[in-house]
């Protein structure tokens, strides 16, 4: 089941809003960069990128691409005034001695005890696991951005991953296109729930067990 531009937005634009002035911030690949597109106004954050970006900025209009100003995906971004470059070893050292406040990711499968699946499955080829296992386990706090079920309409959050693991009890907070979840100490806490979907329709397509809370907020 594939996922709309309008709903990739939805999701990118809500995540931005748990940024604050001042962070240190790594997006993924996938709908995690768009987030650098709608960080509210007034809100200065530091874009962190692990091949060697410390003040990455947005996607850069059509045609104005700098063939040598990438991401760690190899898209083209984009720097801010007074953005710095490093090797790619002084930026997992960034990420490794915990100065990354958010990092964004995208997943295949999140559990309901925060675990991480995203780098593989079995039997496709991958480039490797990358940045994102020490991203999973390092980051202050972990968001991560996704389709809510999978092509085959199974969904991708689990009671336990059946891919293989990025990182155990990591992620903080899911957003996917029907609803916001957060990992709670007792499980996951439907937060929040996109329009036009019901709170049966979250549990419908939910293996994990929820937990639903008396106030739920409803975001158009």
């Amino acid at each position: 089941m594939g996922m709309g531009k309008e709903n990739r937005d939805r999701i990118a634009k809500r995540a931005a809003q748990e940024l604050s002035d001042g962070m240190v911030v790594n997006l993924g690949i996938g709908i995690p960069t768009k987030v650098a597109d709608y960080v509210p106004d007034g809100v200065e954050v530091i874009f962190h990128a692990e091949n060697g970006i410390l003040g990455a900025g947005g996607a850069p209009a059509t045609g104005e691409e700098d063939a040598f100003l990438c991401n760690a995906g190899g898209y083209p971004v984009t720097i801010v005034d007074g953005a710095s470059y490093c090797d790619s070893s002084i930026a997992f050292a960034m990420i490794r001695r915990g100065c990354i406040d958010v990092t964004i990711l995208g997943a295949l499968e999140v559990s309901e005890c925060g675990d991480l699946a995203n780098w593989i499955v079995p039997g496709k080829r991958v480039a490797g696991i990358g940045g994102a296992m020490e991203l999973a386990q390092k980051a202050k706090k972990v968001i991560v951005l996704m389709n809510h079920v999978n092509r085959q309409g199974e969904s991708k959050v689990k009671k336990q991953c059946d891919l293989p693991l990025t990182a155990r009890a990591c992620v903080d907070l899911i957003i996917t296109e029907m609803a916001v979840m957060e990992v709670g100490e007792q499980g996951l806490i439907l937060k929040e729930i996109m329009s036009p979907y019901t709170v049966e329709d979250v549990v419908g397509h939910t293996e994990a067990t929820l937990i639903i809370p008396e106030q739920i907020a409803y975001l158009s």
